[in-house]
């Protein structure tokens, strides 16, 4: 098979985008927020995750334009920027954050499946994980056959997906009531949620998980068939995908008060639509959830396998690691990438609290490289690089670079200290690999600001094991 059959059109490139980001988490946002924020901080809420993300998403639009040669998206602008292991130290947190989000799918797939058939339980009962070792190794050969057909397979899932969600948005447009949404609009009579502020920062730690994904037309820069369709791409995924958030968020509220949205069992969305029109609305919103992770599932582990793959093409990852079979797949980075998954599948049998907290931590770590990605954007107007001396277009990437640079360090105010402290247990064994494309190049491994940089990533990596261990802080 040629190469070229392998690129990817613009609506293939958009339907990563989209089903990167529509997963589980759209399913249970109403619950997921509800649980943190009321309506008025709700709203303000989202109006700064929209211009943050649009921000984000235009920084990876420009990149795109400005640095065709750099493929990969988050990793290539890390590397590019700011040296050999923070390029990798990116790719690394970012396969991380992707592949444990898979096994989240997987378990929430079953979770939804138990619905229909009890011996399922919350996913991660024997049988659940039985059945998700199949399905994961199903979706595993399925790649193997090629990324564009994986790919086309990934639009016909992400079509279907949206349905249950458009159906939702319509009924629930039908049943909302203003003075349900606007009761305690800014939460005072609910303590616990603490002031606005307080209620806006913890509402947006969901609201990054849930756009996870944004930069999955990045990922794929170096097979889409037009340079251009990826930034366009994440630019018009981005716009639908937060056009459907914020109204199923929104007008939940105006079907079920605060309270009763932030106790209702997950995927919540089924619990508001059973309000509305009955047992048919769970069963429909549950049966779009497990069309929703299926695609999710797919989408994912095309960018685990390629950004290991792109990562060692460019010597920063071992030379295995880059190795293709006869359909352009790379083969090594998705037999790795699944064997992690099945390996975190059968420790949910038996640890199933500390893998959720995984999750979280994991849903962190990508954090990182968005926040490297927005500061290379800034870099390159400060320098001046692509651009030509003080042009207009190049103030403006500067303002919106600054913008997403400043947002990406707000979310990681958001996501607290803890979180930060425990993903350096994840970054650090990655040193391992790096060391060893390192040697396979005959180069030094560190240059002397990277030996800084990973003797404060091992600091934290010790601090929160010996803070685990005393129990200072628990996953």
């Amino acid at each position: 098979m040629s190469q070229q059959t392998q690129k990817l059109r613009l609506n293939a490139l958009i339907a990563l985008v989209v089903g990167s980001m529509i997963g589980g988490g759209i399913f249970s946002l109403p619950q997921n927020i509800a649980e943190h924020a009321a309506g008025g901080a709700v709203l303000i809420g989202w109006a700064v995750t929209a211009v943050g993300m649009l921000a984000l998403a235009f920084v990876f639009q420009t990149l795109a334009n400005r640095k065709p040669e750099l493929d990969s998206g988050v990793y290539a602008y890390a590397k590019a920027g700011f040296g050999d292991y923070m390029g990798f130290s990116s790719a690394w947190g970012y396969w991380i954050s992707a592949w444990m989000g898979n096994v989240g799918y997987f378990v929430l797939l079953f979770s939804t499946l138990g619905y229909f058939f009890p011996v399922f339980g919350q996913g991660n009962t024997p049988m659940a994980i039985g059945c998700a070792s199949l399905l994961l190794w199903g979706v595993h050969f399925l790649v193997l056959r090629g990324i564009k057909e994986a790919a086309f397979i990934n639009q016909l899932t992400t079509i279907a997906k949206i349905v249950p969600i458009v159906m939702f948005i319509v009924l629930a447009a039908v049943a909302f009531k203003a003075d349900i949404f606007t009761r305690d609009f800014w939460g005072t009579e609910t303590p616990s949620l603490g002031s606005v502020m307080d209620q806006v920062r913890n509402m947006m730690l969901v609201t990054v998980f849930v756009f996870i994904g944004i930069e999955g037309a990045s990922v794929y820069s170096g097979r889409a068939e037009k340079r251009s369709d990826v930034g366009k791409a994440t630019v018009i995924g981005f716009l639908g995908v937060l056009a459907l958030l914020v109204l199923v968020n929104v007008l939940s509220l105006g079907i079920m008060s605060q309270p009763e949205l932030a106790k209702l069992q997950n995927p919540s969305m089924a619990g508001v639509l059973k309000h509305v029109v009955g047992e048919w609305g769970a069963i429909l919103i549950s049966i779009g959830l497990a069309i929703s992770l299926l695609g999710a599932l797919l989408s994912w582990a095309l960018l685990c396998a390629e950004i290991l793959y792109a990562t060692a093409r460019d010597n920063t990852m071992p030379a295995f690691l880059k190795k293709e079979n006869a359909n352009h797949v790379p083969v090594n980075a998705l037999w790795l990438t699944n064997t992690m998954i099945q390996i975190f599948l059968i420790i949910t049998l038996v640890s199933s609290g500390t893998y959720t907290s995984l999750i979280y931590l994991a849903s962190s770590m990508i954090l990182v490289p968005y926040l490297w990605s927005a500061a290379y954007a800034v870099l390159l107007c400060v320098r001046g690089e692509t651009y030509t001396q003080a042009s207009r277009r190049r103030i403006k990437d500067l303002v919106v670079g600054a913008v997403a640079l400043i947002y990406a360090i707000w979310l990681l105010y958001a996501a607290g200290p803890k979180y930060l402290l425990l993903s350096a247990l994840l970054y650090a064994p990655g040193v391992f690999l790096f060391a060893k494309a390192k040697r396979e190049q005959g180069q030094v491994l560190f240059k002397p600001w990277e030996k800084v940089i990973f003797a404060a990533v091992l600091m934290a990596a010790l601090g929160a094991a010996y803070a685990l261990y005393s129990g200072f802080i628990t996953l």
